[in-house]
């Protein structure tokens, strides 16, 4: 059984469509999918019929996009199983899908002052049927003008980079202010789903995962395009230290990323503790899920 548990559809930042997502992992033969857009389950119910239809079991989930403030560091966490449209998801989410829209707005009136002949009508077009624009629309709209052949180049650096030491900040560069780690966490366990940390390697989260395993943190992200070998054996002595769950997954994004649907599996004995850990949790199968 191939199994990926993380993907992103075009609700958030990614480039196909729910429909062509799923018809996709049923052509690579994926039988588990977990569709977890950042800060957001919009359209997970769509994704749930959608995979009944073409026999793809969707597990509903997401990712937030969080910040760990006592390290000053980012950190994704993933939620499986949470349910849709939850109130503590949007009441926790909802501001950031507005602030990052609104911040994107920004950056693309800065672009357009530095003499870019892109307007802010073309950027939201790629981001139609989704929750706001991002930076990879942004570059969509200036790969289809001209101005470079990728997403993540020299121009990204050039416009976004954050800057450092004795590095100047990109030219439109806006800093976007994340949802606190630990609320994140909590809001996915309040939404009945399965808090998981992330990629840990591409924030270097380790140091802080004893502190959130206190405060709800049930999985960890072993199997990962950016881990090498050796961080997944650093991912999986966390697994095993403090009892989380091991899940894996493309980080599929379409053409804004570099990964292929399907690329990563997590397995059937990963999925089958991550589904005995969320019974157990929560007492019950809910029906709604299709798993």
């Amino acid at each position: 059984m191939m199994i990926d548990l993380h993907c992103h559809s075009k609700i958030s930042d990614g480039t196909l469509t729910l429909f062509e997502l799923i018809f996709l992992a049923k052509e690579k033969g994926i039988t588990h999918l977990a569709i977890t857009d950042h800060d957001t389950t919009k359209g997970i119910k769509e994704a749930q019929n959608i995979g009944e239809q073409l026999g793809v079991t969707i597990i509903p989930g997401i990712e937030i996009s969080a910040y760990d403030f006592i390290r000053q560091r980012r950190a994704h966490i993933l939620g499986f199983f949470v349910t849709p449209e939850h109130e503590a998801i949007e009441k926790l989410c909802a501001p950031l899908l507005k602030k990052r829209h609104q911040v994107s707005y920004e950056m693309t009136q800065k672009i357009i002052q530095e003499g870019y002949k892109i307007t802010w009508e073309e950027v939201e077009r790629y981001a139609e049927g989704g929750t706001g624009v991002y930076k990879q629309h942004i570059m969509h709209a200036l790969i289809d003008k001209g101005y470079t052949d990728k997403i993540y180049g020299d121009l990204y650096k050039k416009l976004f980079s954050k800057g450092g030491e004795g590095v100047s900040p990109g030219i439109a560069h806006i800093p976007l202010q994340y949802v606190d780690v630990k609320k994140a966490i909590l809001a996915i366990r309040e939404a009945g789903g399965i808090p998981v940390l992330a990629h840990p390697k591409q924030f270097d989260n380790f140091d802080a995962i004893a502190e959130w395993v206190e405060m709800g943190l049930d999985g960890i992200e072993v199997v990962h395009p950016l881990h090498r070998p050796e961080d997944e054996e650093l991912a999986k002595y966390y697994a095993d230290k403090f009892d989380l769950i091991e899940t894996g997954g493309s980080d599929f994004h379409g053409f804004y990323g570099d990964s292929e649907l399907g690329s990563k599996n997590a397995g059937i004995d990963r999925y089958e503790k991550l589904l005995e850990r969320y019974r157990r949790l929560h007492g019950r199968k809910n029906k709604n899920l299709h798993i």
